[in-house]
């Protein structure tokens, strides 16, 4: 790929996309107290960097493929620019979607779509429902339009980094670039690497989801059997294989970041700053934080890839947040079966700034002891020692549930 392919998108997507703003977080910093800053791809017109890719390439179809229509396959922001594309260049599509898509991404989609798209819900995963559409694609003639694994898609992403390094007016040391297929770091990596050389290229993955790490580790993009679908926009089980040649060429390092700290990043944002990103749209500042590579002085650059977040899952951030900041401690505990033993837990065991605020007991006939499950919320991390030793001193002690991870996934 050459760069006059980058800048031929950028014309072609000139008047449609918006040219997103480059914006400092002040309350933000890497671990050496360096400033960071997010491209707020959140506030495109999907929501997403994804109608980028999507538009470059269905615009670019012959008239006898357009009129064939198209299909695709996609976890939410995909589809939108997909089904943006469909509505503005008025071709008909069919979009396949998993079972598992939060509803405000579907209907995000048939909004953007209107009467130009239909929606297929198929699996459990993405790589469900594209192996599904890959083939009523074969079967139908129409064209499909990949997420990540095709030329006009990544030249697409790649201009989000002709126009980031024109809003620059300093240089950029570190750029982190989140990962799912590999489409966005691909294009912008490859733009960087002939405009910018010198900028240090992080690519960052959800440690549930490593398929680009797995990916390099192997040498080829293999297929996971398993991935954590949390990061929904970003949790694939193969990377493509234009994205990963491209990766392996332009990115100095990759990272996982953990699913708690992504949920840390999100609550921040929209309790500090009144910004909705969603877990993949929060996974490149969360490397950018967790980073330990950066100097104080280091110019630092996130893009906050995507905003369509469902605020019915803000309970299951803050829980996963706690977790990951040792905040929240879940037990199996052995209560003496008799009056006042839950008082004695209360008054003897919790610390001052403990709290209770899970709880689940049934009381056995014929035992010393019943079992209760109780989570407890501490001030800090520090606590946790001193809580499980008065646990352990008055017999309440039986076992650390957050280290049982059946019971866990089936808390959280």
């Amino acid at each position: 790929m050459s760069l006059s392919d980058f800048k031929k998108a950028e014309v072609n997507l000139s008047g449609l996309v918006l040219e997103t703003p480059l914006e400092y977080l002040e309350n933000f910093k890497g671990t050496a107290g360096s400033g960071i800053s997010v491209k707020r791809e959140d506030l495109q017109l999907v929501r997403s960097f994804k109608i980028r890719g999507a538009y470059n390439m269905i615009s670019s179809l012959t008239p006898e493929a357009k009129n064939r229509g198209i299909i695709c396959a996609s976890a939410g922001n995909h589809a939108q620019g997909v089904a943006f594309s469909c509505s503005n260049l008025k071709i008909q599509g069919t979009i396949f979607m998993p079972t598992t898509t939060p509803k405000q991404k579907i209907m995000q989609v048939e909004l953007h779509g209107k009467e130009w798209i239909s929606i297929v819900l198929e699996g459990d995963s993405f790589d469900q429902a594209n192996e599904k559409a890959m083939q009523e694609a074969k079967n139908t003639g129409s064209t499909f339009i990949p997420p990540f694994n095709s030329p006009e898609v990544i030249h697409g992403q790649g201009s989000l980094a002709l126009e980031l390094l024109r809003q620059s007016n300093k240089n950029i040391d570190y750029l982190f670039i989140p990962i799912g297929g590999g489409g966005l770091a691909a294009g912008m990596s490859e733009v960087f690497r002939n405009m910018s050389p010198k900028t240090k290229l992080i690519g960052v993955e959800p440690e549930g989801a490593p398929a680009m790490q797995k990916a390099l580790k192997a040498g080829w993009p293999i297929y996971l059997d398993v991935i954590d679908n949390f990061t929904d926009g970003a949790a694939v089980k193969q990377v493509g294989e234009l994205p990963f040649g491209m990766c392996k060429r332009n990115l100095d390092e990759l990272i996982t970041v953990p699913e708690g700290l992504i949920c840390e990043i999100i609550l921040r944002l929209y309790n500090e700053n009144a910004i909705v990103a969603e877990p993949a749209g929060a996974l490149a500042l969360a490397g950018a934080m967790a980073y330990k590579g950066t100097k104080s002085n280091d110019r630092i650059v996130a893009i906050l890839s995507g905003g369509n977040n469902d605020m019915s899952r803000f309970p299951e951030f803050k829980e996963r947040a706690l977790l990951y900041k040792k905040l929240k401690h879940y037990f199996i505990v052995r209560f003496p079966q008799r009056p006042g033993a839950l008082k004695e837990f209360v008054i003897e065991v919790l610390g001052p700034n403990d709290d209770i605020v899970h709880f689940e007991y049934s009381k056995k006939t014929a035992r010393d002891n019943g079992p209760a499950l109780i989570g407890i919320e501490i001030k800090k991390p520090e606590d946790f020692k001193p809580l499980v030793q008065r646990m352990k001193e008055r017999n309440f002690y039986s076992d650390y549930v957050n280290e049982l991870p059946d019971l866990m996934n089936y808390l959280v």
